[in-house]
């Protein structure tokens, strides 16, 4: 089902498999897509040492876009708290989310509902794993335990194991 207009917010930090994935089915489903990129002031609940200046997330995140030629039909804003502007956007029709970030979605439901607007459709995608069979994720990157594609890097250990 296709929707006129769906909304994926994140940090963006490392432009890794999974966001490519949620950004793809985001693409696939909507004719137009808003895209929230958390802005360098924004309390990160997650971890946040080592997260990339903004200019240069939204750079590659542009750069990602108009390699697939999504570019025209994306809106990237920047948002400062978790909700942006998901929660009185009228034109939006679904939010596109991992498992993660469902909770996020359902609240902003709630508060969509409590507006007098309707309730957006949740979309969960599953999990992009890693070689490991666990979630390719930003701060596991940022760790250098693995990299964009999930592919988990050799540790000192590791090696002085195989030697």
């Amino acid at each position: 089902m296709k929707h006129e207009k769906v909304v994926v917010g994140g940090t963006f930090d490392y432009l890794h498999d999974g966001h490519k994935a949620i950004l793809r089915k985001a693409f696939e489903l909507g004719n137009q897509v808003l895209i929230g990129i958390v802005s360098d002031q924004m309390e990160l609940k997650k971890d946040s040492v080592g997260i990339p200046p903004l200019e240069e997330r939204k750079s590659k995140l542009e750069e990602f876009l108009e390699e697939q030629d999504w570019l025209e039909r994306a809106e990237i804003v920047v948002i400062s708290d978790p909700i942006g502007p998901a929660a009185e956007d009228r034109e939006l029709e679904a939010i596109i989310v991992s498992e993660e970030t469902r909770s996020r979605a359902e609240e902003i439901n709630e508060i969509r509902e409590s507006n007098d607007l309707e309730a957006l459709d949740i979309i969960e995608i599953p999990w992009v794993l890693a070689e490991d069979g666990k979630p390719i994720s930003s701060i596991r990157i940022r760790y250098g335990e693995m990299d964009e594609h999930g592919e988990i890097k050799k540790t000192e250990e590791d090696i002085s194991d195989a030697g």
